[in-house]
C-alpha cells in the first residue's frame, strides 16, 4: 500500500463540460472514463470539482455517484463574471501540496493554459502531475507542462460522435434546465458577444443539433459470470421524458435513473488490463491487476464467481484465452498480459461474422458488446479509432460491412456485405 501512488483530483469542470459539448458534437461530460484511467495509475484519495453549479444542476447526481465532492463556487457578481472557480482551485492545489506529503499525484482536469504556473509549481514541489482535457479545447502550452496529459476524447468508453452529429445527453430533460446550460455556454464567451446574443438563442441552436441523427452506442450492461458462462440481462428500455420540471423531492427519489449495469467481469479485467499495460513499463502482477479492480469497484471479489482466490481466478481466464500468465517476481503471484489482438483487418473479419450470425444484419447500438462477447479486450481505441462509429465505417469503406442509417431504429444498422 505504501508503495502505491496517491492521487488528488481538481476538477475545472466549466472547462472540461463547454469543452465536451462544443467540441464532441454536443456529449455531456462523463467523469466515469477519467477515473478508470486514474484507478490503474494509483489510488485516488482526494476527488474536487469545481463550478458555479447552477448551470450544471443535472450534472451534479453523476458526479456526486463518483463520489467527487462539489466546491460551490459562484461565476457572476451582478454584470460582471467571475473567475473565482478557478482561483479556488488554485489555492485548495497549492494548500494540500504544503499540507499533504502523502499525496504524491495531482491530477488537473482542464485544458485551460491560466494553470500552466500551478502545474509548474506543484512539480518544483516535487509532486508530480496529470492533466486532462478535451483535445479541441486544450491550450497547446498545457500538455508539455505536465508529466503525463490524458486527452478526454481518447480515453476508452468516451465514444466521439462524427463531425456533424450530435452525441444525446443523459435523457431529455425540461426546456428550464437547457435554459441554465445554455447560460453556462454563453458565459465561456467574449463579454461582448454575450451581451448582444441572447441565452435563449444558443439553447435553440443546440436544440437543432440535437435534431440530427446521433449514432447511438449505448452499452446494454451484463450480469456477473461464473464458470459456466456469462448471463446476459436484457437490455434496458429508453424512459419517456418527464413532461415538466421535477420538484427538488422528485429529483432525490429518482438519483438512480440513470444507473445502468456494467460489462461483464471478462470485459472489466480485459479493460483493467491493458490500461495497465499502458501506463506501466514492467509486467502487470495478478496482484498489481486485483488492487486496480478494487479502486474500479471495490465491492470485487472473485469469491462471487466461483473461485476460493485471485490467482485461481485469473488461471480460469487464462484457460479461456483472455489473459497469458507468466513467471511472476513472486510465487503465487504471476504476471499477466492480453494476448495479441490482431490487426485492423482481422477486427473488421470479427465484426463481420458476430452481424452475420446474427441474422446478416443488427443494430450499431450494443454491438460493441457482442464483440466484446467474443473478443473481451477488444478496443477500437487500440485500432486507432477513436470511436465505434468510426471503427463501423471504416469497415464499411473497406467492403467488409455495409452501414445504414435506420429511421425505425432510430441509429445505425451494420449488415454483412
Amino acid at each position: 500500500m505504501d508503495a502505491e501512488e496517491r492521487l488528488a483530483v481538481f476538477i475545472d469542470y466549466e472547462n472540461l463540460a463547454l469543452g465536451a459539448r462544443e467540441h464532441l458534437g454536443g456529449m455531456t461530460f462523463d467523469f466515469g472514463p477519467i477515473a478508470d484511467a486514474l484507478a490503474v495509475r494509483g489510488r485516488v484519495v482526494v476527488r474536487r470539482a469545481y463550478a458555479d453549479w447552477s448551470y450544471f444542476d443535472e450534472d451534479r447526481r453523476a458526479l456526486t455517484r463518483h463520489q467527487v465532492e462539489l466546491i460551490e463556487m459562484p461565476q457572476r457578481m451582478g454584470a460582471s463574471r467571475k473567475n473565482a472557480a478557478d482561483i479556488k482551485m488554485v489555492v485548495d492545489a497549492i494548500e494540500m501540496a504544503f499540507e499533504r506529503d502523502y499525496i504524491s499525484t495531482f491530477v488537473m482536469c482542464t485544458g485551460d493554459s491560466d494553470f500552466s504556473p500551478l502545474v509548474h509549481k506543484l512539480r518544483e514541489l516535487n509532486k508530480r502531475v496529470i492533466g486532462v482535457g478535451v483535445e479541441l479545447s486544450t491550450s497547446r502550452l498545457l500538455p508539455p507542462a505536465c508529466d503525463e496529459f490524458l486527452f478526454y476524447d481518447r480515453l476508452e468508453g468516451v465514444d466521439v460522435p462524427e463531425p456533424g452529429e450530435s452525441k444525446p445527453s443523459r435523457s431529455s430533460r425540461p426546456a428550464r434546465r437547457a435554459r441554465g446550460r445554455g447560460k453556462a455556454a454563453s458565459s465561456d464567451a467574449e463579454a461582448a458577444a454575450e451581451a448582444t446574443e441572447p441565452a435563449e438563442a444558443q439553447v435553440e441552436a443546440t436544440a437543432t443539433d440535437e435534431d440530427k441523427p446521433a449514432a447511438s452506442s449505448a452499452k446494454s450492461g451484463a450480469r456477473r459470470t461464473t464458470r459456466k458462462g456469462a448471463k446476459t440481462a436484457p437490455e434496458p428500455q429508453p424512459e419517456p421524458a418527464p413532461a415538466e420540471e421535477p420538484d427538488e423531492d422528485e429529483q432525490d427519489t429518482d438519483e438512480n435513473d440513470d444507473v445502468t449495469e456494467g460489462p461483464t467481469m471478462e470485459v472489466r479485467v480485459a479493460q483493467t488490463l491493458g490500461d495497465l499495460e499502458s501506463s506501466t513499463s514492467g509486467d502487470v502482477t495478478a496482484s498489481a491487476l486485483k488492487r486496480a479492480l478494487l479502486r474500479k469497484d471495490p465491492t470485487f471479489s472473485e469469491s462471487e464467481y466461483g473461485f476460493r482466490s485471485f490467482g485461481e481466478f485469473v488461471r480460469y481466464l487464462a484457460d479461456r484465452g483472455i489473459v497469458e500468465l507468466g513467471t511472476g517476481p513472486a510465487t503465487g503471484d504471476p504476471s499477466v498480459s492480453l494476448p495479441a489482438q490482431g490487426d485492423t483487418a482481422e477486427a473488421f473479419a470479427l465484426l463481420r461474422s458476430v452481424v452475420a450470425e446474427d441474422g446478416g444484419s443488427a443494430a450499431m447500438s450494443g454491438l460493441k458488446d457482442q464483440l466484446r462477447k467474443k473478443r473481451p479486450a477488444f478496443s477500437e481505441k487500440t485500432l486507432g479509432f477513436r470511436g465505434f462509429l468510426q471503427f463501423c465505417k471504416a469497415a464499411a469503406e473497406a467492403g467488409v460491412v455495409e452501414l445504414r442509417w435506420d429511421d425505425d431504429e432510430d441509429g445505425y444498422v451494420v449488415s454483412a456485405a
